[in-house]
């Protein structure tokens, strides 16, 4: 059996620079919070909560009972990134800010917060439900439309005489949102477009898509709550039918691959490489059937 594990599987720049600096900050303080969990990956954020980091879901959770000061307390930002007013409650409480925002995600708050200052009309291009559009759209005093899908585009209706100003979830399915954007430019007058979507989404994503119009089985590993992974399911599955979701080794069922030649495997952007290596490991054995 052929295995191919795609070249960009696994933790990206951002991803990895929020892990490194959580397990660094865990190191060196003691009552550390992370505001939600610093990736879509249970192993990884169970690791961290046995060296003693907390997840919280709002700025309201953070226990101040055994600090004498507040800067004892480190509250790190996950690279999804905040909202606005988040980041101003944090600041308030004069807590140890510890921001592992994406870059590319900062970018886009900045985007966002300008042009509505200049009463720009905000759309983002994502998944409503997910905390990074979440955040992008508390930078515009959450006044921006949120669009998931063509049949959404089509329903938009700008208002007269305004700027409308795209941007995109950084991990939204790159050819999805060309479709929706040629719609929007076909019944908005004055639309200005922001491709938002991150560089390595764009490349995994590519590369997954090969990966899987040549492979017999596709294997897509990642957390079950991972948007980015998600999206590589669906593009792989579009291309190759026999493709698996999994989380971990665990979640693999050895009698789907029974009866196939080549495997590809990608893994999405909070997917630790040691997973990775597990996965590819074990298929690639005499014991896989």
């Amino acid at each position: 059996m052929e295995v191919k594990v795609a070249d960009h599987a696994g933790f990206c720049f951002g991803v990895k620079r929020a892990v490194d600096m959580c397990y660094k900050e865990a190191d060196t303080k003691k009552h550390v919070y992370t505001l939600g969990p610093i990736i879509h990956n249970e192993m990884v954020v169970k690791d961290l909560e046995e060296r003693g980091v907390k997840v919280i879901s709002s700025v309201d959770e953070i226990d101040f009972s055994e600090v004498k000061d507040p800067s004892e307390v480190s509250v790190i930002i996950r690279s999804h990134g905040i909202t606005k007013a988040e980041y101003k409650s944090l600041e308030d409480k004069k807590v140890n800010i510890v921001s592992a925002t994406c870059p590319f995600v900062s970018k886009i708050h900045r985007i966002v917060e300008e042009e509505h200052e200049k009463g720009s009309d905000i759309i983002i291009i994502g998944s409503k439900k997910h905390p990074e559009v979440m955040g992008i759209n508390g930078w515009c005093d959450n006044s921006a439309t949120i669009i998931e899908s063509e049949e959404e585009a089509r329903k938009y209706r700008a208002k007269e005489g305004k700027r409308v100003v795209v941007v995109s979830q950084t991990t939204f399915n790159y050819r999805k949102f060309q479709y929706i954007v040629d719609i929007l430019q076909k019944i908005c007058y004055n639309v200005i477009v922001m491709n938002t979507i991150c560089n390595a989404t764009e490349e995994r994503q590519t590369e997954a898509r090969l990966l899987a119009e040549k492979s017999d089985a596709m294997l897509v590993i990642g957390g079950k709550n991972s948007s980015n992974t998600q999206k590589l399911y669906e593009i792989c599955k579009a291309e190759c039918s026999n493709t698996y979701f999994i989380q971990t080794l665990d979640d693999l069922d050895l009698v789907n691959l029974k009866s196939v030649r080549s495997v590809g495997i990608t893994a999405g952007a909070s997917t630790p490489n040691n997973i990775i290596k597990e996965v590819r490991s074990y298929v690639r054995t005499d014991h896989r059937i």
